[in-house]
């Protein structure tokens, strides 16, 4: 069986990209705190992995065929929140609740508040169902 292989984009790659280190900026710009270094450091790896090589459906977040992406690093979440908003996860309006109080965007993804999210993680590194 041949598998075909396919060629990135790499200037819609580089523009979504841009689009998401906005998104980053006006993020934390609102919520006037988080970790503006993580994020950023992030964002072209993150935009690969969600916009070329990862299988995922925000139609079915849960599908059993996806492939799963764990962010270790918690306080960078405002680079999986806009991932996930421009995947069409969740409506990228919610990106201007980051860290306020009742949003589910809060300084760390909790798996138990937005769809896509694989696992809780914090500032220690550590995943908790």
């Amino acid at each position: 069986m041949k598998t075909t292989i396919r060629e990135p984009d790499i200037e819609a790659l580089q523009e979504k990209a841009k689009i998401m280190r906005s998104e980053i900026l006006k993020m934390l710009t609102e919520s006037g705190s988080g970790h503006t270094g993580g994020s950023l450091s992030a964002a072209d790896i993150v935009t690969a992995l969600y916009f070329y090589k990862m299988r995922h459906n925000p139609n079915d977040p849960k599908w059993r065929e996806r492939d799963r992406f764990i962010l270790s690093k918690g306080h960078a979440a405002p680079v999986l929140y806009a991932a996930l908003a421009l995947s069409g996860y969740f409506d990228p309006l919610l990106l201007k609740t980051l860290r306020k109080i009742g949003s589910p965007l809060q300084g760390h993804p909790c798996s138990t508040k937005l769809p896509g999210i694989e696992i809780s993680t914090g500032s220690l590194d550590r995943g908790s169902p």
